[in-house]
């Protein structure tokens, strides 16, 4: 490493290896260079355990003194769980601070960097900001909004289909893409299905590789059951599944429906109905997720919950993985129901769009906005 880009790109190389482990916390890599050597590294550990400057100091020891230091996100300066990393970062005697982004949470924001800059510690911000936010997309929103990030993952046929018109679905896409979800699934808090989903799909949910390190995840992602009444059965897999389960119903419901899934070790969330249509209120069920500290939402089906949440604009990230097979048939599942546009004007369009192939299929991500006509 020789430019301090290149330096950066290992900070954030380092928080992407964090994610997953960190929720609430964002997920910071943290690089200190000394003569034009690589002293110390680290990254954010679970919460309640070191950031990742306190870790790369540890690391750089004696050598932190007269160094400079590469983070990604703003180092903090408060007393949370752990003393503040500002303090640490002037203790170690750090010369320079370069900081991609800086911490939007209102208790950091600016006061890390100012903190440092009383101290004597030159700073430096905004290199590789974008980079840098887009791996804290989930907390950005989270500790901004109090509300959790909402990515739709689909896998579809390319004339759009989720599953034949008997309701088989396996396996639309290939071998490649569904290991990528499997880390997908673990970098996130929660994965959240439609009651139609289970009882067709009878899914797994869980996380069955790490991120990017190989081998069983040591986590699992809490499993949400959007189910209005009830319907799910007890016999489903998810509930012989390691991890957490709810079930998302409308109150009331029946006491020995809910006796039977509090039996079967699932949590029973009983929300008011959405006005007038008896299904769950996909708002309130964020709202009270964000108030848990659920930071990020997997949503993986079906068409009837992707559109549901696409039509009171709820959806933050679209993956899309696209089979080159054609499925047909007029009763055959979409990957996106509920009510939709009345113009293809108000159509939903991806912006940064990304593009990228696994095996024979393509996955398209990006972040949906609600095109207006002028008249609205």
């Amino acid at each position: 490493m020789e430019r301090s880009s290149d330096y950066m790109k290992g900070a954030l190389t380092l928080a992407k290896l964090a994610l997953g482990s960190t929720s609430p916390n964002p997920a910071v890599g943290c690089i200190i260079v000394k003569g034009g050597l690589v002293v110390g590294m680290g990254h954010t550990q679970p919460p309640g355990s070191w950031h990742a400057e306190v870790m790369a100091l540890q690391q750089a020891g004696p050598k932190a003194h007269g160094a400079a230091m590469y983070v990604t996100l703003e180092p903090c300066c408060h007393y949370g769980r752990t003393p503040p990393c500002t303090e640490a970062i002037i203790n170690a005697g750090v010369e320079e601070v370069h900081v991609a982004a800086i911490d939007p949470n209102p208790v950091v924001s600016g006061k890390g960097l100012a903190a440092l800059e009383r101290a004597g510690v030159r700073v430096a911000a905004g290199e590789m900001e974008a980079e840098a936010r887009d791996v804290n997309e989930a907390y950005i929103k989270y500790v901004t909004t109090g509300m959790p990030f909402v990515t739709v993952k689909l896998a579809m046929s390319i004339d759009g289909k989720i599953a034949t018109r008997t309701g088989d679905s396996k396996w639309i896409s290939g071998d490649d893409a569904r290991k990528w979800v499997h880390n997908l699934r673990h970098t996130v808090d929660a994965i959240m299905v439609g009651v139609n989903t289970v009882i067709t799909d009878d899914p797994h949910l869980t996380a069955r590789f790490s991120s990017g390190k190989g081998g069983k995840s040591r986590k699992q992602p809490l499993r949400i059951i959007v189910d209005a009444q009830g319907r799910t059965p007890a016999t489903a897999q998810i509930f012989r599944e390691p991890g957490n389960t709810v079930m998302a119903v409308t109150r009331p419901l029946d006491p020995a429906r809910e006796d039977a899934f509090t039996k079967l070790g699932a949590e029973v969330l009983q929300l008011m109905p959405r006005s007038g249509e008896g299904q769950v209120d996909l708002q309130e069920l964020l709202n009270e997720l964000g108030k848990r500290q659920i930071t990020h939402v997997l949503v993986e089906g079906g068409g009837r919950l992707i559109g549901s949440l696409f039509d009171a604009n709820l959806v933050d990230k679209l993956v899309i993985f696209i089979a080159p097979i054609i499925v047909g048939g007029a009763e055959a599942k979409s990957a996106v129901a509920g009510r939709g546009v009345d113009k293809v004007s108000n159509a939903f369009m991806l912006e940064r769009m990304t593009v990228r192939r696994f095996g024979d299929d393509v996955m398209m991500s990006g972040y949906p906005i609600q095109r207006k006509t002028e008249r609205d």
